[in-house]
């Protein structure tokens, strides 16, 4: 865990600042503007990358990955670069619940799994590295994007020990409760065996 060295009111600036732009639901976005409807009455309802796919359109939901993940990186980078670490990490954390629990949504939003990946690139990029890494090769053997993001979000605690990043291993742990709260009901699925795979429309 890094220092707290930011006072109370820059830190709580960063976390609305996070949450701000973590909140802009980019899956619905750019379902709009390419004549895909609304994201919300496709497939899981979901707002996120995966069920952009579902849609059938590759491209929206490449677009959808990397905006979801760029908004986790770029508050980090940005909050990192002009209040310090404690801030990044302050701001990555709101970014991920403004995803996950959008105002403009009623707080129903995505299970944030881009924007987590996004935001360890942004905090130790090796880290990230390992993160993605972990979610695409499950995601290519076992083809289901759920159980790929619980277990690269259950390991990036330890890939953080690893790569030698201890001060983000809190963040990782916080970031990993967080998806498996927001995971609950694909558990139950793949444990009943009813998950749907990778592409499935």
């Amino acid at each position: 865990m890094p220092e707290i060295v930011s006072p109370p009111s820059v830190l709580l600036l960063w976390l609305v600042l996070g949450y701000a732009l973590g909140s802009i639901p980019f899956g619905i976005v750019v379902a709009r503007a390419m004549g895909l409807g609304d994201l919300r009455k496709v497939g899981s309802g979901n707002i996120g990358a995966t069920n952009v796919l579902r849609t059938g359109n590759k491209t929206a939901a490449l677009l959808t990955l990397l905006l979801d993940a760029g908004k986790g990186a770029a508050i980090v980078l940005v909050a990192r670069a002009l209040a310090g670490e404690d801030a990044g990490q302050v701001a990555g954390v709101a970014a991920f619940l403004g995803h996950c629990f959008p105002v403009w949504l009623r707080f129903k939003g995505g299970k944030g799994v881009a924007t987590f990946l996004g935001i360890l690139l942004a905090a130790a990029w090796p880290l990230g590295l390992a993160a993605c890494a972990t979610w695409l090769a499950l995601a290519l053997a076992l083809r289901i994007s759920s159980l790929s993001a619980l277990a690269a979000a259950a390991l990036s605690p330890l890939w953080a020990w690893l790569l030698g990043v201890p001060e983000v291993i809190a963040l990782c742990l916080a970031l990993t409760v967080l998806i498996f709260v927001r995971h609950a009901s694909n558990i139950r699925r793949l444990m009943d065996g009813t998950e749907p795979r990778i592409g499935k429309r």
